[in-house]
């Protein structure tokens, strides 16, 4: 008899299961694959800002091919700035801070490696909040850089999503 109940359960969790695999799939819910991008090379030109190398790894995994210089580039991105800023959010009432806003932003603009005129400057910003205690000084450091990073990743990966929407005649 005992056999008859977990044959029962078996064929419920089965059922659930499958229910759950339809209802996910039903949604539209796909995992993150390779991007499609209307170019095969990207040359990446501006200064050593903590981004690009972010970037160059994305595309890389993407298959683009990241070249050291702009010949022969179908696409050319130039990375103008990044910023990252950190303000009071909110204050105890003995004066003393109890939460931080983060911000960063990133600046860039592209062209097609044929084509003379740069596209529009566009801007990617993330903001993160955090609350704070100087009984925590490093846990709390390490909570910043981590949200950073989280930050750059974000901005990166909003970067990514727009030079797939790139639109030119490559050579």
């Amino acid at each position: 008899m005992q056999n008859a109940g977990s044959n029962s359960v078996t064929r419920l969790g089965l059922f659930l299961a499958f229910l759950l695999t339809f209802l996910v799939s039903a949604c539209g819910f796909q995992l993150r694959g390779v991007a499609d991008f209307p170019f095969k090379t990207i040359y990446i030109q501006g200064g050593n800002l903590s981004l690009k190398k972010d970037l160059i790894k994305q595309l890389k995994i993407n298959d683009v091919k990241v070249l050291e210089t702009s010949e022969g580039a179908e696409l050319i991105v130039e990375l103008i700035n990044e910023t990252y800023e950190k303000r009071i959010l909110s204050l105890s009432g003995g004066g003393l801070v109890r939460e931080f806003e983060l911000n960063y932003k990133a600046t860039f603009r592209t062209r097609a490696a044929d084509n003379p005129i740069w596209s529009q400057v566009q801007t990617v910003q993330t903001r993160r909040d955090f609350s704070y205690s100087d009984n925590a000084l490093l846990g709390k450091a390490e909570e910043e850089a981590g949200l950073n990073l989280d930050m750059r990743k974000d901005v990166t990966r909003e970067i990514m999503r727009r030079l797939t929407a790139v639109r030119f005649t490559p050579k």
